[in-house]
């Protein structure tokens, strides 16, 4: 298996971890406080950093591998779960998966602007069409206009994108389970106090199924997807890679009719399934990379 492939099959794993995020913050704020949710797991994922950082015996980060950790957590670590926390109080999970799969357009775009990767005509054809279904639904879902979630939502995409971006080529050199432990220990010292205030400010009372869905969040998608997605990245290529995001909406379009009780709409599903046909064209198509 070529290390595109092995790349490929990586992701994967990490979108099928990733595509139940949504339903389970949806899960978390209808309870808590949706900040206190997007924090509050980036600082359960950093206590597992801590022991997987002790357990490889890693070393500390070389200087010129701090600005591209510090971009990572602002990111996926901070971005990304506040702007989609607070999309997550105001429209279903269904709606909100099918907006992010925007995503692997804005990836490639980082991958590109910032390190040199050439993806043929092709691709971008693939990903500028799947972008536009997205888009369409979006429309459609919002009465011919964008509601304020979708703004959050489109931030969201936007900072996971960055932090994508900056994390999958730094793995290519530091090894994915490190990039994602390193940005979550750095941003600790921030959030740790904030979180605290939050929770005493707003309260933490709430039932077993909100804290279920920060359970997840915190461990799986802030977390264990992580561990596969970054190491996707570094080796099969951003762009490539990004791709398979395009799978997430109809992966989150499921996981909220089990867990939520979301009714699956024919129209969602055919969004969906759209998404779906442009990301199996889009595979095929060429990208040119640089070594890191």
């Amino acid at each position: 298996m070529t290390d595109e492939s092995k790349g490929m099959w990586l992701g994967l794993v990490g979108v099928a971890v990733f595509s139940l995020t949504l339903p389970f913050t949806r899960m978390a704020v209808a309870e808590l406080n949706p900040v206190f949710v997007a924090l509050g797991r980036a600082v359960v994922a950093a206590l597992c950093s801590m022991l997987l950082l002790w357990k490889l015996k890693a070393k500390l980060p070389t200087a010129a591998q701090w600005k591209p950790l510090a971009l990572t957590a602002l990111g996926v670590v901070v971005g990304f779960p506040v702007f989609s926390s607070v999309a997550m109080r105001y429209v279903p999970a269904a709606h909100g998966a099918i907006v992010l799969g925007v995503l692997p357009l804005a990836t490639a775009l980082f991958g590109a602007l910032r390190f040199g990767e050439r993806p043929s005509a092709g691709f971008w054809i693939a990903a500028v069409i799947g972008s536009l279904i997205v888009v369409v639904f979006a429309l459609s879902q919002g009465g011919g206009g964008l509601q304020a979630a979708d703004l959050a939502l489109l931030a969201a995409v936007l900072a996971a994108a960055m932090g994508y971006a900056e994390g999958g080529r730094l793995s290519q050199t530091m090894g994915g389970q490190q990039v994602i432990a390193w940005a979550l220990l750095l941003s600790l010292p921030v959030l740790l106090p904030v979180t605290v205030w939050l929770g005493w400010h707003y309260g933490v009372s709430a039932s077993p199924r909100a804290w279920l869905g920060f359970a997840y969040v915190s461990v799986f998608s802030m977390f264990i997807g992580f561990l596969f997605w970054y190491k996707g990245l570094a080796l099969g290529g951003i762009a490539r890679v990004g791709q398979v995001q395009l799978l997430q909406p109809f992966l989150t379009l499921l996981g909220a009719a089990l867990l939520l009780g979301e009714t699956l709409q024919a129209g969602n599903m055919l969004f969906a399934l759209a998404v779906l046909v442009v990301v199996a064209f889009g595979r095929k198509m060429a990208v040119r990379r640089q070594a890191a």
